[in-house]
């Protein structure tokens, strides 16, 4: 048997490299979908609909609304992350950055390892979102950490929720709902918000290219939008 050391040796080896783990990701027995999407694509709305219509299936968020009260230091350490990290750059590297996101990364990683197996989970953006932004941010693809990211459990499905960054802008009443993780620039403009939107859906598309990806279409009316992710998750979790 090989040793504790011997053991990681490849594990570390990739890590440090920066290597995309796909192919030796970790597992687990939970049986989970991935929801993801742009900004302001309604992926919260969606989630508390899918709690309420299908208790039997987890939803797993750090959405504040969808955080279990033991786990409210994660909207704190948000708050913070977007109040005094994300708009000084010069004070902060985004390597911290990067540091300080891994909190929510880990977190959702931790609750479908100790989940039921029988019980299937939706999560809300998993790591892909949070590398993406990351990356936007400043951060190296080769960041060590993002080869971590990369060997968590895989889903079965990532249900993309689009939607357009010119609808993402009205949504977020032109700037004012948004916040410096969600546009270019000092200030919410509409050039640099849509800008960043289109750079965050390519890197976002980037992290899932090699999984299956069904994706729903923008509309209007969240309870269709709702419903055709409820099929799919049906057609997929059972």
């Amino acid at each position: 048997m090989a040793s504790a050391g011997e053991a990681s040796t490849p594990l570390l080896c990739a890590v440090e490299k920066g290597e995309r783990m796909s192919t030796r990701a970790l597992t687990t027995g939970v049986p989970f979908c991935v929801l993801l999407g742009p900004d302001h694509a309604g992926k919260s709305t969606v989630l508390a609909a899918l709690g309420r219509e299908v208790p039997a299936w987890r939803t797993l968020s750090v959405d504040g609304t969808l955080l279990a009260p033991e786990h409210a230091l994660l909207n704190r350490l948000r708050r913070e992350l977007v109040r005094e990290v994300a708009p000084n750059g010069q004070a902060w590297s985004a390597d911290f950055l990067t540091t300080m996101v891994q909190t929510a990364v880990v977190h959702l990683r931790d609750e479908l390892l100790r989940s039921d197996p029988r019980v299937p989970a939706v999560v809300d953006s998993y790591y892909y979102k949070y590398l993406a932004k990351c990356r936007l941010a400043g951060a190296a693809d080769h960041n060590p950490m993002f080869a971590w990211w990369r060997s968590f459990p895989r889903p079965r499905r990532v249900i993309y929720l689009d939607v357009t960054p010119g609808t993402a802008w009205q949504r977020c009443r032109e700037g004012a709902d948004s916040n410096p993780l969600e546009y270019y620039g000092p200030q919410p403009r509409r050039d640099e918000f849509h800008r960043y939107q289109t750079d965050l859906a390519k890197a976002l598309w980037d992290e899932i290219r090699d999984l299956p990806v069904t994706v729903v279409e923008e509309r209007n009316d969240p309870v269709h939008t709702a419903e055709s992710i409820r099929r799919v998750l049906v057609d997929e979790l059972g």
